[in-house]
């Protein structure tokens, strides 16, 4: 193996040095390995990407008064419940699904032919919270990408509402909050996007039947897994309509992003090979936050982005949970702390406290905020090459170092690959390896003391998020 450069980390030794540019990127020394490094300046985040001019582009395009618009409208159709009627032109669940239909339609049309809009329906057989056979529709725009059209991201939002009592399908359950806030994020960014040319393709969905059991979204998760389609990450936007907590305090510029750890579609098998290496907190749900938080939390989106290491609230489920189900990197993204005399609840007025989810009750600004913090996600993935495949360290010998090996991407704008590692106790990437075009790299580092990731880098300089790797050969 090359010579070191002074200060860099040796094997079996984890050195905390400081050696690092005036803007925080990491040094590389002679021997291809990274420097200790003290971050970026936000949470010390040696792996962040920083929003670069056709990105900030896309987040100004970003409208609160058109979200406003589109909040008002949804809330306007009176009540959105899963077993309300669907043949009202003006009320009801029938109507808002083609509403929504139209409005996608319209962004599709500017695109090129790029985006398709339609729907996404099924017939559900009575079950929990659905008594008799019920339609179930979700609306679906695909923005078909231009390189990699078979890597996908999905962003949803549910479309349909509730009130106090979850069977009541005909008293006024506006769902501002809950959830027309994730559906106009979803169509915002449908809107904006849809005039651009992603490399992979982003499908944005407005669900049903969440409220009476994910109906929609597991339907959707099902129908991609059956079909082999590649998802590699998936986000529901689920009650993200409002900064203000149940007494009044506010936290504008938060969003939650709520990231389970171990699978939920763990086999026991991998449950073995995690229990052996400690990989309890490097799903790739887990690596997928770590990229939300490199390149959405940033001046660009004005949010602080508060990754919670839990799948979802005590006694709460979202939209997410079905793509987990399926194998599939799944997130939900929610507001700091919610008002819950503005969700789930009859529209009254009770000891002169207003109860009911609506608009009034929304901060549209932060949803704005929040989209961006979708929007620079989504479009940095969908840019960026795809997850480093078949990424594994070798342990076919017992060695005091680390030979990393992973599959070649097939984009044709690959640039190389970098490593990242942490020692077991750090919860972010703390160095970066540049590594070059390749499919392995040895560090001078035991694989028994630290944690080790691969991600892949492209000719305009965007990172995927980071592969664990698993041990093999």
């Amino acid at each position: 193996m090359p010579e070191q450069s002074a200060g860099m980390p040796r094997r079996r030794t984890v050195l905390a040095s400081a050696a690092v540019t005036a803007a925080g990127v990491p040094l590389i020394g002679s021997a291809g390995q990274a420097a200790a490094a003290t971050g970026d300046g936000r949470g010390g985040r040696v792996t962040a990407q920083a929003p670069d001019r056709e990105l900030r582009k896309l987040l100004g395009e970003i409208d609160a008064d058109r979200i406003e618009a589109t909040v008002r409208r949804l809330a306007a159709f009176g009540t959105r419940h899963t077993l309300s009627v669907q043949d009202d032109p003006e009320r009801g669940i029938g109507a808002a699904r083609d509403w929504i239909l139209g409005e996608m339609k319209k962004y599709a049309a500017v695109s090129g032919g790029r985006m398709t809009a339609e729907l996404q329906s099924y017939i559900q057989e009575p079950a929990s919270r659905v008594p008799v056979a019920t339609r179930i529709t979700n609306v679906v725009a695909t923005l078909r990408g231009s390189v990699a059209p078979d890597r996908v991201y999905v962003v949803a939002g549910h479309y349909d509402s509730r009130v106090t009592d979850v069977m009541d399908a005909t008293s006024d359950a506006p769902g501002a909050d809950d959830d027309a806030s994730g559906v106009a994020l979803v169509m915002e960014l449908a809107r904006v996007m849809a005039k651009r040319r992603p490399a992979a393709t982003i499908v944005f969905a407005a669900v049903a039947g969440e409220e009476q059991g994910l109906y929609g979204s597991r339907y959707a998760a099902t129908r991609f897994k059956a079909a082999g389609v590649d998802i590699q990450g998936m986000f529901t936007n689920d009650i993200i309509g409002s900064s203000r907590a149940d007494d009044g305090t506010r936290d504008p510029y938060t969003v939650r992003l709520f990231t389970e750890g171990v699978p939920t579609s763990e086999t026991p098998a991998q449950a073995n090979t995690r229990r052996s290496v400690g990989g309890e907190n490097d799903s790739a749900t887990r690596q997928l936050a770590r990229f939300v938080s490199d390149v959405g939390d940033n001046e660009a989106t004005g949010m602080n982005v508060r990754v919670v290491y839990r799948r979802d609230r005590y006694l709460r489920g979202g939209d997410h949970i079905p793509f987990l189900e399926q194998g599939y990197p799944a997130a939900r993204f929610t507001e700091p702390a919610e008002d819950f005399a503005h969700q789930h609840q009859d529209v009254r007025v009770e000891d002169g406290k207003q109860y009911g989810d609506l608009p009034e009750f929304c901060d549209f600004d932060y949803i704005a905020r929040v989209t961006r913090v979708n929007g620079a996600v989504l479009w940095t993935l969908a840019q960026a090459p795809g997850t480093p495949r078949e990424a594994r360290i070798v342990t076919s010998n017992l060695t005091n170092d680390t030979e990393l090996k992973w599959a070649l991407g097939t984009e044709p704008d690959l640039a190389g690959y970098e490593v990242v590692w942490r020692e077991t106790t750090e919860s972010e990437w703390t160095h970066v390896i540049k590594v070059g075009l390749t499919t392995t790299h040895t560090v001078d580092l035991s694989k028994d003391n630290v944690f080790f990731g691969v991600r892949a880098v492209n000719r305009d300089g965007r990172r995927s998020p980071v592969a664990f790797p698993l041990p093999g050969n």
